[in-house]
């Protein structure tokens, strides 16, 4: 029996390390409600060994209690896992599953069928590098179909298997194939699918599917796990430039600095040298560490730490790239999004958009036009509801680098987020920057923000006065320019009513634009640190999501919140200005805190009480929190 161990353990290693070498393909199943999606996969784990017996024993209980074949295997229902599921017959989740065989290992996705599930369809083809599209032999290509194969094409999916199953109950006929075919080619035929392979078969009885079927000796193609094993679908992301999303900035100790982050396209040597994105700056790939040691090059999909021979600002979600060929930096993106949230898309409110490892804020500027999915035809949208799709105007609080979709599936999309559930409510594929002057990249000078701060013997901040309209905000931040000034200190003091007078002179005071007087305000703000001012900005500033795309500016510290608080009975007793009398009686309109909300700040570094305490105090104590 000792003996024996050994023995069992080497082929145990051989196993694994054969295991190891295989390649891999992500794939889903897509299609209408009872096609067979469940079915197929439940077959293609049953035919690969994939089914333990006691899975097998639990299979023959539930198919006798939830089945639809009688005394028969209900394959459904190895992968309809939900309760739900089991007792409606329908998949609702996206349930991956994997197996193997002795060429190539899978990962497989089955998506729901219903049109109300589309959004769980789209999340399955995110990372697919094929899709299997089932179509019923006995109704042939439907509205979902078309959904699917067009969500799939605007995924980047460029692989796709059409599997008309249930051949069986339409007499294995031959002519039903070739219409089904034909229908299918005709409307996909500007997808730009590269290989498009349309197999017969029937995944309860497992023809064509692991095994040639005799009643379809006709078909003289491969059955579909043939062509799952050979499919070419590896070499575009390593033929690509180098592209490596900065995840973490491994800092163990003094002696070590490195940047960590999986390689999403190209690959990278010791000596070879790269970019960072955003600011341009190039230096030399010094090593590639991983876990089990040091690499002579990393390639897409690898999971390394690099470091670098320079000093360079580095930060999770920069993105390092070849110096030749960086993508593109912008803050203004045209984009396809597949809504996803069970509120309508609004064009006036903020979201988080997550691109990579880098989160920023922005708005869904303007619906170009909505996409029906089932005519392709483009259609005039002010919202997007659940499933819907639209081509879009993205604008962002902070640039970030990408590649359009279609080049790089990973550096093309975003996520967005409800800043208020924290949901995420879409998902983007960026087609390209709106930027006026194409090819923008950021310029490296020797010159930094650190070296202007030294020159000015100060540390740059900036202090956001925000608060209602009468509480005091102008007043204070006049007073605390006033002792920074006598300490021989820069500074520069931005107030709302004098920005519009020049910079946001053409704006409004509508949501679109109360979200671009306070984008342009930061982005001066941060132009003013960069100098290494001190900068004041006393503005109502009344959203919070507004607030925190000032914020997403600056670096961690650099951002002061000063909340001036005063009750609105206070500031309208104040109304200096005649603001609230006027609001009042409806001569403005969207006037914080009448017929427009102030939402005050959760976590504001500072909150000054104006009525309990004199100007002068509370400029006082802006002064202590600063430690000057």
């Amino acid at each position: 029996m000792n003996q024996a161990l050994p023995s069992l353990a080497v082929e145990a290693a051989d196993y694994l390390g054969d295991h190891e070498q295989k390649g891999l393909l992500r794939f889903l199943t897509c299609g209408s409600v009872d096609d067979g999606k469940s079915t197929l996969i439940g077959r293609l784990l049953h035919d690969t060994k994939r089914v333990f017996e006691d899975q097998v024993a639990a299979l023959q209980k539930d198919s006798r209690k939830y089945g639809t074949q009688g005394e028969e295997l209900d394959f459904a229902l190895l992968v309809d896992g939900l309760e739900a599921e089991r007792e409606q017959g329908i998949t609702i989740d996206v349930a991956y599953r994997f197996f193997a065989t002795e060429a190539r290992k899978f990962i497989v996705a089955d998506t729901p069928g219903h049109e109300q599930y589309t959004r769980n369809m789209a999340t399955g083809a995110s990372n697919s590098d094929l899709a299997i599209i089932l179509i019923d032999a006995r109704k042939g290509v439907l509205q979902q179909t078309r959904r699917h194969s067009f969500i799939v094409s605007l995924l980047g999916i460029r692989h796709v298997v059409v599997a008309v199953n249930k051949m069986d109950l339409v007499g294995y006929d031959r002519e039903v194939l070739e219409r089904i075919r034909a229908d299918y080619e005709a409307f996909s035929q500007g997808f730009g699918f590269e290989t498009l392979e349309v197999i017969p078969m029937s995944a309860l009885t497992g023809e064509n599917v692991s095994r040639r079927s005799a009643a379809m000796d006709w078909h003289d193609g491969p059955t579909l796990l043939e062509h799952l094993e050979a499919v070419d679908v590896a070499g575009e992301d390593r033929l690509g430039p180098f592209r490596m999303p900065v995840q973490w900035v491994n800092r163990p100790n003094l002696d070590f600095r490195g940047y960590a982050g999986t390689v999403v396209s190209g690959a990278i040597r010791p000596g070879d040298k790269v970019a960072v994105a955003a600011s341009g700056r190039v230096a030399t790939v010094a090593r590639i560490a991983t876990m089990g040691g040091d690499l002579d090059e990393a390639v897409a999909g690898d999971a390394v730490t690099i470091t670098l021979q320079e000093e360079v600002d580095i930060s999770r979600g920069d993105v390092l790239s070849t110096p030749e060929s960086r993508p593109e930096v912008s803050d203004r993106l045209s984009a396809h999004v597949i809504w996803m949230g069970d509120q309508g898309l609004r064009t006036d409110r903020n979201y988080v958009i997550k691109a990579g490892k880098r989160s920023t804020t922005g708005v869904v500027a303007r619906i170009e036009h909505g996409i029906d999915v089932n005519s392709l035809k483009h259609l005039p949208a002010s919202t997007l509801a659940l499933n819907e799709i639209g081509f879009c105007e993205i604008h962002l609080s902070a640039p970030i680098a990408f590649d359009p979709y279609e080049v790089n599936r990973e550096m093309g999309s975003f996520v967005l987020i409800d800043p208020l559930t924290n949901q995420t409510v879409g998902a983007g594929l960026i087609w390209a920057s709106l930027r006026k002057a194409d090819n923008i990249h950021r310029q490296a000078f020797d010159i930094d923000r650190a070296a202007r701060a030294r020159l000015t013997g100060q540390t740059p901040r900036v202090l956001w006065f925000t608060g209602l309209s009468g509480a005091g905000k102008s007043t204070i931040a006049n007073l605390v320019e006033q002792r920074l000034h006598a300490q021989g200190r820069l500074t520069f003091l931005l107030d709302g009513d004098n920005v519009r007078h020049g910079l946001n002179r053409d704006l409004g005071f509508s949501e679109a634009d109360r979200v671009e007087n306070i984008r342009r305000v930061g982005e001066v703000a941060r132009l003013f640190t960069e100098a290494g001012v001190i900068v004041l900005v006393s503005f109502i500033s009344p959203f919070r999501s507004d607030r925190q795309m000032a914020r997403d500016l600056f670096a961690p510290g650099e951002f002061v919140e000063i909340h001036v608080h005063a009750p609105l009975e206070v500031a309208e007793t104040r109304d200096p200005k005649g603001l609230y009398r006027k609001a009042r009686a409806g001569e403005i309109s969207n006037f914080t805190g009448i017929d427009s909300p102030y939402e005050a700040p959760e976590s504001a570094e500072l909150v000054l009480d104006t009525v309990s305490r004199p100007a002068e105090d509370l400029a006082d104590e802006v002064i202590r929190y600063l430690g000057l």
